[in-house]
């Protein structure tokens, strides 16, 4: 039996197929440690989700809240509760899991609803920054259950795909206005006069448009001044900004549930433009567009100053997430990885202008982000630090170097070049890699130089620290839930419930998927493999498995799979990629020569099984694999990246156009 993959060019859907099936023979005498932490994490996880669900929201899934909102922001403190939830679930975890993220989605929509937050479901408009995080719980359920999803999925899509409904602009190829969504009356950045600002917000950022600011303003009180609002509604408050690009993952999940080519075209051309335009800034991200569809049109041709944009709040945080987020759905859709230029000659000159310091040195305006992460060994320690901002007197906003970005591109290229600008970052830290603390960050990230470091060979012990760490911070959360549980939620401490959340997913997301957390700011999973419990017929490892991901070389993605159960046999079906998009050419696996060691001759100790390698084809995205009780196998997958075209289907559904990873096979194959 072959197959033919599917072309990025003809747009047909993939034809991976279940063959063949490898059983495992090699004995689990000792479980390893990573194994039996890993199964322990997900028993803690599945007690700890059960608890929020109790003590935190009411019967309909609502979050527990009676304050009002009194300006536009929101919405993503509300979804980003749940966003890991159903990626526990895709993960493995307990299968109320999926229905209880879904109440739990629905019920917060209803009650956005209610706050005048929502109009058809969806935000009436606010900047992309948070929408991409309010959209992460809905990329996961539609990854989960793509038939129920799909419809609201495509409706929101449609928002920015069709130039009927106000958001695009097609003959400029841009989006229209920084805060976007689905109420076309909510226009400029706030209601009134002024920005609602915040003393803290102030005194951390500074204000954007300072070069309008007369020398000897004051600092806080143009906080209240209407002046500095006009100018920001005037000059940031339409046109485009480099954080919508992030809507790209919106309209690639549309396209993995679909296939229509429509969603790909949109992609294309809209990233497209901003592609354009960073090639014509000496191939650095410009951040605003005017409505003219001139870069700097707004604020006098500057390439920097829009909203959330170089400037303000945040710089290369919020611009380089963005961007990152729309390059790789643009490789996906097309195939070409040229798209990433505009990230990565982004990166490389950020980093040029990099200084070693301590972060105690720094002018960062992420102190809190940093102080967690680094800890107080590594406050005073100097490493590299990179320029996060840019405005008319140079770079600025000085910070440790966030690897998520770099992360994700070599994820998806897993070229030596991507490669290479980790290891030449991770020469230029002052700071150990291999560091693992257990910490408090909502992406659930923040891990990755450590992960990279395991990857590299550098670190055997990760694992099991990893796991550790998880555990750490899911008890952690416990122990914080039951402080709060029996306290009203003010307005001003909305967040509570994201520092409450007690699902921590990046451990098993790297240790089982071989991937990293997903973009916090509207990405779609990366990963190199994934599974789905065949005997249950849904995602995620089957109970009592364990995975570990050791390599993601496309040559030798080296997979353990351990059946810790005493007596029961487990059935796990290995999908090439997130979305069942590459293909596995053939697997290297470890067997035993022969089953003798389980008779006498092993029980009079006449020595340990012999265990072996052996090989076969697989030409196709699944590979099932039989995992006897207290079994343990080896696979070494000889991947091709990108052959398929990506889908949300599962081996088990054959009954729906373009959702079944099974579903296409060539005429050949049906003999």
């Amino acid at each position: 039996m072959s197959l033919t993959p599917a072309g990025h060019a003809s747009g047909e859907a993939p034809s991976p197929h279940v063959s063949p099936e490898l059983r495992a023979r090699v004995p689990l005498l000792e479980p390893p440690g990573w194994a039996v932490a890993q199964r322990a994490l997900f028993d803690l996880l599945d007690h700890a989700w059960r608890r929020f669900a109790r003590d935190f929201t009411g019967p309909d899934g609502r979050l527990r809240y009676g304050g009002e909102l009194t300006t536009r922001d929101g919405v993503d403190d509300f979804y980003e509760v749940f966003f890991n939830w159903p990626q526990l679930y895709l993960l493995g975890g307990a299968d109320d899991l999926l229905p209880a993220s879904e109440k739990h989605w629905e019920g917060v929509t209803r009650q956005l609803t209610e706050l005048g937050m929502l109009k058809d479901e969806y935000e009436r408009g606010y900047d992309w920054f948070h929408q991409g995080e309010s959209l992460l719980l809905l990329y996961f359920l539609c990854m989960a259950a793509p038939e129920r999803w799909a419809e609201r999925a495509l409706r929101f899509a449609e928002l920015y795909v069709d130039p009927a409904k106000g958001n695009y602009d097609a003959e400029r190829r841009i989006i229209t206005r920084p805060h976007n969504g689905s109420d076309l009356d909510r226009t400029g950045l706030f209601d009134g006069d002024v920005y609602p600002w915040l003393l803290k917000e102030a005194e951390t950022y500074g204000f954007p448009l300072d070069w309008i600011l007369p020398a000897d303003a004051p600092d806080h009180p143009l906080s209240e001044d209407p002046r500095l609002g006009q100018e920001m509604r005037d000059r940031m408050g339409t046109g485009d900004t480099a954080v919508n690009l992030a809507a790209a993952g919106l309209v690639l999940n549309a396209w993995i549930l679909s296939g229509e080519d429509r969603y790909r075209d949109w992609i294309t051309e809209y990233v497209g433009a901003w592609r354009e335009r960073a090639e014509a800034n000496d191939g650095i991200l410009p951040d605003n567009v005017g409505p003219d569809g001139v870069v700097g049109g707004l604020l006098e041709g500057r390439w920097y100053g829009g909203h959330y944009g170089w400037s303000w709040p945040h710089g290369w945080h919020s611009v380089g997430h963005a961007a990152c987020v729309a390059a790789l759905a643009a490789a996906t859709v097309t195939g070409d990885d040229g798209f990433l230029d505009m990230v990565t000659t982004t990166l490389e000159t950020v980093v040029e202008n990099g200084k070693v310091m301590a972060f105690a040195d720094s002018d960062s305006s992420l102190p809190s982000k940093w102080q967690a992460q680094l800890g107080p060994d590594d406050i005073g320690t100097p490493t590299l630090h990179v320029p996060f901002r840019r405005n008319d007197t140079g770079w600025f906003d000085y910070n440790p170097v966030t690897p998520a970005v770099p992360v994700a591109l070599w994820h998806h290229t897993a070229s030596e070049s991507d490669r290479a600008r980790l290891e030449k970052l991770r020469e230029a830290s002052g700071i150990d890699w291999r560091t693992v603390r257990s910490y408090r960050a909502k992406e659930e990230s923040g891990h990755e130089e450590a992960w990279f470091a395991f990857l590299a060979g550098d670190d055997p012990d990760y694992p099991e620290r990893i796991l550790a760490a998880a555990q750490a911070q899911v008890r952690h959360r416990l122990a914080r839930m039951e402080r709060y549980r029996d306290l009203d939620v003010p307005e001003a401490d909305i967040h509570l419930w994201q520092q409450s959340n007690p699902v921590a997913t990046e451990a098993l997301v790297q240790l089982t998927w071989g991937g990293p957390q997903v973009l916090y700011n509207g990405g779609l999973q990366q990963a190199r493999v994934r599974y789905h419990d065949a005997d249950a017929g849904r995602p995620g490892l089957p109970p009592e498995v364990a995975a570990l991901v050791t390599s993601i070389a496309p040559e030798a993605t080296t997979v353990e799979l351990v059946n810790l159960s005493p007596g029961s046999t487990r059935t796990v079906v290995v999908q090439a990629g997130a979305f069942a998009e590459h293909t596995i050419g053939s697997v290297h696996y470890t067997t035993c020569q022969d089953d003798a060691w389980v008779g006498d001759m092993y029980d009079y100790g006449h020595g340990e099984p012999v265990v072996t390698e052996a090989e076969a084809a697989v030409d196709g995205s699944l590979l099932t694999v039989v995992l006897p009780a207290s079994t343990r196998i080896r696979l070494t997958l000889r991947l091709d990246l990108r052959t398929h075209r990506p889908t949300y289907g599962t081996p088990f559904a054959t009954d729906r156009p373009g959702t079944s990873a099974a579903e296409t096979e060539t005429e050949e194959d049906t003999r």
